[in-house]
């Protein structure tokens, strides 16, 4: 009897696990040539987040489409990043990012701009909960190596919090006072007159 109230608590905990949610990007069939012939199979690509700075891919292959994107999903939640998001909705800092032909620019952006990317971009920042970001593909369109890149340029992304304990100072310090920058501003205007 001692056993079910832990039993029940552990399966309460694997309830409350945040819930993902994700999107298909491509489905491919891929063939194996075998002795008898050809067997075929399909190929899914996944992209999962939580829509509050976690996201992560997957791929997976089996003989069934629900059975490749099943696989896909487990293996997008296993390898999620955790993104740093300003206000919850841009990013903090624009930033390129690279991954074989694939290469990709992601600039933060006011708000109301929507997401501007296109297809596996789109993916990872509806899944990441970014409303505004304005991106742009260059080079490679395989979608696999789009993913990657745009990953590779969002772990590179860091907020002023980490970079004021990196270096041991306070965020206001790294962000800077914005009310003495239009103070400067008009002085300096004055002295070149």
């Amino acid at each position: 009897m001692a056993r079910d109230p832990q039993q029940r608590g552990n399966r309460r905990d694997r309830d409350e696990t945040p819930e993902f949610a994700d999107r298909l990007v491509a489905i491919n069939r891929v063939s194996k040539t075998v002795k008898g012939g050809k067997r075929f199979g399909f190929a899914a690509l996944v992209v999962v987040g939580d829509q509050k700075g976690r996201v992560g891919f997957g791929k997976g292959k089996a003989k069934e489409v629900p059975e490749a994107i099943r696989k896909a999903t487990e293996a997008a939640k296993r390898n999620m990043i955790r993104v740093p998001l300003r206000e919850g909705r841009t990013l903090h800092h624009d930033m390129n990012g690279r991954h074989g032909a694939g290469k990709v620019v992601m600039r933060t952006a006011p708000e109301g701009t929507g997401i501007i990317a296109g297809g596996p971009m789109r993916a990872v920042f509806e899944m990441l909960g970014i409303k505004d970001v304005v991106s742009k593909s260059i080079g490679s369109q395989n979608p696999y190596n789009m993913i990657r890149a745009t990953l590779n340029g969002l772990t590179k992304e860091s907020s002023p919090r980490s970079v004021a304990q990196r270096r041991g100072k306070k965020v206001a310090d790294i962000l800077g006072n914005k009310s003495e920058a239009p103070a400067e501003a008009p002085a300096a205007e004055a002295a070149e007159a």
